[in-house]
């Protein structure tokens, strides 16, 4: 279950008895608009239903936690409007603050990573599943294995999870830490308790959008499971100034017809803050492009050696000419 869909579950779109209570005001798009008691009616519902110590199916944990990250976004309004506004990529990777301020994005939103964590502060005493924890939040062996069942171990599918990246990031490498909460079999066996891991990822210079991290068997451990693999998806933030294909750069500069015509140099800030001063000898036409060679992206394989830089001109044509300019005209260029 995707990020988007669980949003779209949590909003209702699944539940039409929300619709008919409302009076059918509330569509799939209007959903922002969902009264409070609503959205924590359908929370309930798909909670009880997803929860792991209830469901057999598949990737329950994940779709478990997926539907709790919806809750917790949909429920805070700050952070509904942000996806409302800009989407999934803007929620977690952060959105442009007005131009002037000394931090030019807000921070991207990262969910805890502890759907049990939205589960008991939302049931709090009336937690349905209470009976089968002690007062710790340990897990208490039933009879017959637990609610799980005993048998043959399963691995449930990987937890898949986006890394949003800077250009910046991911043309020197850095490192990140991610907190993630899971499930963790004490010494018995068989009751668990939620504890918290820091995650370390070296992101290497020159890695590509797509590139998937992953951490073997660090999701929620239980008697009859085989913890999933977790694995972090690399994302690229927009950058104000380039766009990245495979390992080239692609810069768009603003230039007069005047200049277009008559030769001209363009200054390029590179990611590592150097000044590049391109100078242009040719005519530039609405299709013309310049190759910087070796001013690109690093290669993954090989860091010391880089893409291309390629820069394309919007060329910016007067909106009105006095008769004297047209007449120049006329003489430098038709005649």
């Amino acid at each position: 279950m995707s990020f988007i869909y669980s949003l779209h579950l949590v909003r209702g779109a699944e539940d039409t008895e929300l619709d008919t209570a409302a009076g059918g005001t509330h569509s799939q798009a209007g959903g922002r608009d969902r009264p409070v008691k609503h959205l924590e009616t359908v929370y309930r519902k798909l909670a009880l239903k997803n929860h792991p110590l209830r469901s057999i199916e598949p990737g329950a944990v994940e779709t478990f936690r997926q539907i709790a990250e919806a809750y917790d976004v949909l429920s805070d309004p700050v952070k509904r409007g942000i996806y409302d506004k800009f989407g999934e990529e803007g929620l977690k990777g952060g959105i442009p603050l007005e131009f002037g301020s000394q931090t030019p994005w807000t921070t991207g939103y990262v969910f805890h990573g502890n759907p049990e964590k939205v589960f008991h502060e939302f049931f709090g005493g009336d937690n349905p599943f209470n009976e089968f924890f002690d007062a710790e939040g340990n897990e208490v062996d039933m009879k017959f294995g637990g609610l799980r069942g005993r048998g043959v171990k399963k691995q449930d599918p990987p937890i898949e999870r986006d890394l949003y990246l800077s250009l910046e990031d991911l043309y020197f490498g850095c490192t990140k830490k991610i907190k993630i909460s899971r499930r963790v079999l004490n010494e018995d066996g068989y009751s668990s308790t939620i504890k918290d891991k820091i995650l370390t990822i070296d992101v290497k210079p020159g890695w590509r959008q797509g590139t998937r991290i992953t951490f073997e068997k660090e999701g929620d451990q239980g008697p009859n499971i085989i913890p999933a693999d977790i694995i972090f998806i690399v994302k690229e933030k927009l950058h104000p100034r380039f766009r990245r294909e495979n390992d080239n750069l692609f810069f768009v500069n603003s230039i007069p017809l005047g200049k277009a015509l008559t030769c001209c140099t363009v200054e390029v800030k590179t990611l590592d803050d150097r000044l590049l001063n391109i100078p242009i000898n040719d005519i530039i036409h609405p299709k013309y492009f310049k190759k910087v060679p070796g001013e690109g992206m690093p290669l993954p394989e090989d860091p010391t050696k880089k893409g291309d830089l390629f820069i394309y001109f919007d060329i910016q044509f007067p909106t009105r000419l006095t008769p004297q300019k047209k007449q120049m005209l006329r003489q430098a260029l038709l005649m």
